[in-house]
């Protein structure tokens, strides 16, 4: 019994590699009149190895070989020796118009001799003319006339059938809209067929936020019509996100401040690109912010964007800044859109006992500004979420008039001199950069700069910068600036999609003439952990800043953690 056991075992062991072994293919091959040969060349299966066999009859006939065939022995095993018969070499001397229209003899003049010359002069126009509403047309060698070896012939073209465009279809698990769709994609219905625009359709979807390809598109054709059709799979987009902060309490030294974050944002409503966001968040005891926005796309099923925007911030018992913002964004290729938006800040001190004597306008003071501006974002990432390399760029600049009002709690005489209607000029820039080392190690990098000009600046008019978002190792929204400018720096090492441990660098430069008479270089350095689970993301983040107003010391260390849901 155990020998018969341990026989039916060898034997088994035996079957498994040989099949292990018979994965691999090898090909190697010789022209007839021994001029050509290749040696012992592997294939990973049989299939790769015929489109070999394909590929080099395909080139023997663009070289005038056209009577050349493979002479392969019957028996299929794993290692191949095959003969190319060639046969004798026939010159394509000259290639007459034919029936070939005007306007492509124009464009792309007449064939070459020559076959090879001929076969590509074949795939440019059948190109121009699939894209052109003709993709069942067809291009050969008509009326030939043969001298030996030498060969005459004239163009013969067959156009087909004119196809035209019809509605998009969309199938799979989504609740995508058809028209959504199509407005996406730029298709347009009864315009002429074009396998350009089909294959850029594909790439649109595939970089598309809301949903994914779950299999390639095809086409549908039936009576001079073409309807594309895509498989369609919702991503979770929606995000749930809380960040708890664990802070130094300033004004109660020894104990420990909790401050808070919450991002709530619905995207891709009704299968239509209609998005809604909610932003909360709290710096410190008395200091909060509200950030509410709504978007909706295609407008009219044009390529415009249209946003709304609105911005709460109170300064614990400072001031209260809030803006109303409407942002028109108009794609201008598939990467990239110009932003023209409108915005009116308004700026109320809450409290101004400590103004009530005073001779000058304090630091503070209650304004009115109405801005106009233009932006404009280009994104070259790889993929929206958890992008591995690419760079992607926004920039705006924004103008407009400043109204100065004069507050009762504060001393008439205080506003003597002093212009109340100015213009006031903003501008921001963005750049992003993720480059790929290899599948575990990436890095990111992100600079941003900025500015803020009027003769007439208010502590409540400035940047506000410190935090998770901008430089880590400080409050939220910690610095005012001027001007500024900053550097990010991370290394990453991947053990995931969406999961990696992280080091990272900041290094700023901040401009605040109100507070601070000399510039600021804030420089910060940490370590932490994104950490891909089921539906969403865990984050834990330390960092320990340096600046004018913070010493480097760990009692003034930050830690950031939260869970980012998506569903």
């Amino acid at each position: 019994m155990k020998k018969h056991f341990s026989f039916m075992l060898c034997l088994m062991l035996l079957i498994s590699t040989v099949s292990w072994g018979q994965s691999k293919v090898w090909l190697k091959w010789e022209s007839s009149d021994s001029s050509y040969r290749q040696n012992w060349k592997e294939f990973p299966n049989e299939l790769e190895r015929k489109q070999e066999l394909d590929s080099i009859l395909a080139d023997f006939f663009s070289k005038g070989y056209l009577s050349a065939y493979w002479d392969v022995p019957t028996q299929g095993i794993d290692s191949l020796s095959a003969q190319l018969n060639i046969g004798s070499q026939f010159i394509l001397e000259e290639i007459g118009k034919g029936n070939l229209p005007e306007d492509l003899v124009k464009k792309f003049g007449l064939p070459k001799p020559g076959f090879k010359a001929w076969n590509e002069w074949t795939k440019t126009v059948l190109r121009e003319l699939e894209n052109k509403g003709y993709p069942f047309a067809s291009l050969k060698l008509d009326s030939l006339k043969r001298k030996g070896e030498i060969i005459i012939a004239s163009t013969n073209l067959d156009p087909g059938p004119l196809i035209r465009w019809d509605t998009v279809q969309v199938l799979g698990s989504t609740k995508t809209k058809a028209k959504y769709v199509q407005n996406l994609t730029r298709i347009p219905i009864g315009g002429f067929f074009s396998q350009e625009e089909f294959e850029n359709s594909s790439e649109l979807l595939s970089r598309s936020p809301y949903f994914e390809l779950s299999q390639s598109p095809e086409l549908a054709f039936r009576t001079q019509k073409a309807s594309p059709v895509f498989y369609l799979r919702d991503r979770n987009v929606n995000v749930m996100d809380g960040v708890i902060g664990l802070l130094p309490n300033e004004n109660e030294p020894g104990k420990i401040l909790i401050t808070g974050q919450l991002d709530l944002e619905l995207y891709h409503l009704g299968g239509k690109g209609r998005n809604i966001a909610v932003h909360w968040q709290r710096m410190n005891k008395e200091t909060q912010s509200l950030n509410l926005s709504a978007r909706e796309s295609f407008v009219f099923n044009s390529p415009l964007h249209i946003s709304l925007d609105f911005n709460l911030l109170k300064q614990d018992s400072t001031f209260l800044n809030r803006y109303f913002g409407l942002d028109f964004d108009y794609e201008i290729s598939n990467r990239s859109t110009i932003q023209f938006f409108t915005k009116r800040q308004a700026s109320d001190l809450i409290s101004t006992v400590a103004f009530q004597d005073v001779e000058e306008l304090p630091d503070l003071a209650d304004f009115r500004w109405n801005v106009y501006g233009i932006g404009v974002d280009y994104n070259g990432l790889d993929r929206l979420f958890s992008p591995r390399k690419g760079i992607w760029l926004r920039a705006e600049f924004a103008a407009g008039n400043k109204r100065i009002i004069q507050n009762t709690g504060i001393p008439e005489v205080a506003y003597q001199n002093i212009d109340l209607n100015t213009p006031q000029l903003a501008a921001t820039i963005q750049l992003e950069k993720h480059v790929y080392v290899k599948k575990s190690w990436g890095m990111w990098f992100r600079g941003s700069s900025g500015f803020v000009r009027n003769k007439n600046l208010f502590l409540n008019d400035l940047i506000r910068l410190g935090g998770l978002k901008t430089i880590r190792g400080f409050n939220e929204n910690f610095f005012y600036a001027k001007n500024y400018g900053y550097i990010n720096m991370e290394q990453r090492l991947f053990f995931g999609e969406d999961s990696y441990l992280m080091v990272f660098t900041d290094i700023g430069y901040l401009k605040n003439p109100i507070l601070e008479k000399k510039d600021d270089f804030p420089v910060s350095f940490g370590a932490g952990i994104n950490l891909e689970t089921g539906n969403g993301v865990f984050r834990f983040i330390y960092g320990l800043g340096k600046s004018n107003l913070q010493p480097l010391s760990f009692s003034y260390s930050k830690i950031h953690f939260g869970y980012l849901a998506r569903f």
